[in-house]
């Protein structure tokens, strides 16, 4: 341990997904490193964000096959949703994870400061009255749910923090925004038994997949009784006693029981000494080279607070490129497209690459190959009764460069889907690949099959 006064060889502020990863790989390699972290190790994904939404999307889950057990001649019946129960199992999951991560750092011998830190030089952090001093300063602040200009959170207007907290189901819901986490939090309410309606100013939900895996998603929500206004902007919301009510630019209104605001997530970088250290901001986030270095002194930043795709597991990665970096290790760049992206909602989306929209920028119109496989034709999706497609791009004669998928479970198949497209592979190097009959994950097979020029099961 080092004491005050002591350099360490880095300082992390910021204990998320991308900190600790940096911390735990930097002592991986031998350096000693201090961990500032003002709340809980593990940031926002495990303990206000990935980890406690899907326990409630596994929860819905449960409370969808209880009503629909009939349909397999299983006949169950729902009797209710117990939000107290639904919270003890989500933070039960939460804690034992937290526990497993503390035991990590703990081992790799990295000291974690507990407290507020602040940048005040090229290479100190200051927490309370100690100043933390490292050779290498990592920046993952990591971010918070954002809100809209006069668009106050409070009472029955709430973003995603405290609707994970909440006890009660709501009996109707308007949520702000038509995005992942808007959408997630759609299914879990919905499946729960309450009404729905997202509000999306932009033309589709899920609006950055591609459109034809958006157009599929807007008919599964639909079918599901899941109410959608896309388009349109919001202007404003008012709350009482009886609910919020809600207004949109072309005069539309909506009133629930609550307004969840779901339109992203902002970097938390004020009042952190960044700028006093001249560090540049563009709109609050970080701006660094490829290499992830902010381009003042030995300063990296990683995750959220750097423009990109606010994910927790592009995060960690890039807390493993900036310790290998510093340790003179030259990791390889890390693709942004080459990132995978899972909506965990009933259906679930899957997808890695690029769409077939941004494919024709990029080599044009006649540069392009689409393929679209139905999971009609795959039996493991047939006996979880899920319908959806896979979508391939590929470049005209060349590698594939996108895989879009939309049903249930496709979040599990996404990692030969990432493989498959960071490897640029060729269809008919995937076509002579065995995938195990009968899975889902067959689907991905057959979908090449076709696009090899061998299709077998296609029925489209």
């Amino acid at each position: 341990m080092a004491d005050n006064g002591t350099a360490f060889d880095i300082v992390v502020l910021g204990g998320g997904s991308g900190g600790y990863a940096a911390a735990l790989r930097a002592a991986e390699l031998g350096k000693t490193v201090a961990l500032v972290e003002a709340d809980k190790v593990g940031g926002t994904c495990l303990h206000r964000g990935c980890i406690p939404t899907k326990a409630l999307l596994h929860a819905a889950e449960l409370a969808d096959n209880a009503r629909e057990g009939a349909h397999f001649g299983v006949h169950t019946h729902l009797e209710r949703i117990d939000m107290g129960g639904v919270n003890q199992y989500k933070d039960n999951v939460v804690g034992r994870l937290y526990k497993g991560l503390q035991g990590l750092i703990k081992s790799r011998k990295i000291e974690v400061v507990e407290g507020y830190g602040k940048l005040t030089g090229p290479n100190t952090v200051q927490v309370g009255d100690r100043t933390v001093t490292g050779e290498h300063i990592v920046l993952g602040t990591g971010s918070y749910a954002r809100s809209l200009p006069g668009l106050d959170i409070g009472g029955r207007v709430i973003t995603s923090d405290q609707a994970l907290t909440l006890d009660w189901v709501p009996r109707s819901a308007i949520i702000l925004g038509g995005g992942v986490i808007g959408s997630e939090f759609a299914s879990v309410w919905r499946s729960f038994g309450a009404d729905v309606t997202i509000i999306e100013a932009l033309p589709h939900l899920v609006p950055n997949e591609d459109e034809a895996v958006s157009k599929a998603f807007e008919r599964a929500f639909r079918k599901r009784g899941i109410a959608f206004n896309l388009g349109v902007r919001f202007s404003g919301v008012t709350q009482d006693d009886n609910g919020v009510h809600v207004s949109l630019e072309d005069g539309k209104t909506f009133d629930a029981d609550v307004l969840l605001v779901a339109v992203g997530r902002g970097p938390n970088t004020g009042g952190l000494g960044y700028e006093e250290q001249g560090i540049t901001l563009d709109r609050g986030f970080v701006i660094t080279d490829e290499r992830l270095h902010t381009g003042v002194a030995n300063i990296y930043a990683v995750g959220d607070i750097v423009p990109g795709l606010q994910l927790a597991h592009r995060g960690f990665q890039q807390g493993i490129f900036v310790a290998e970096q510093i340790a003179g290790l030259n990791p390889p760049l890390i693709e942004e497209s080459g990132i995978p992206r899972v909506t965990y909602s009933d259906p679930e989306v899957g997808s890695v690459g690029v769409t077939e929209r941004r494919a024709k920028e990029l080599y044009g119109d006649d540069g392009v190959e689409v393929l679209e496989y139905n999971l009609g034709g795959n039996g493991k999706s047939q006996i979880l009764a899920t319908q959806g497609f896979i979508k391939l791009v590929r470049k005209k004669d060349g590698p594939v460069v996108g895989v879009h998928m939309i049903g249930a479970r496709v979040g599990e198949l996404i990692g030969e889907g990432q493989l498959i497209v960071n490897w640029e592979a060729y269809p008919e190097d995937v076509a002579q690949l065995v995938h195990a009959h009968p899975t889902q994950n067959e689907a991905l097979g057959e979908a090449f099959l076709a696009l090899a020029g061998k299709p077998l099961h296609a029925h489209n």
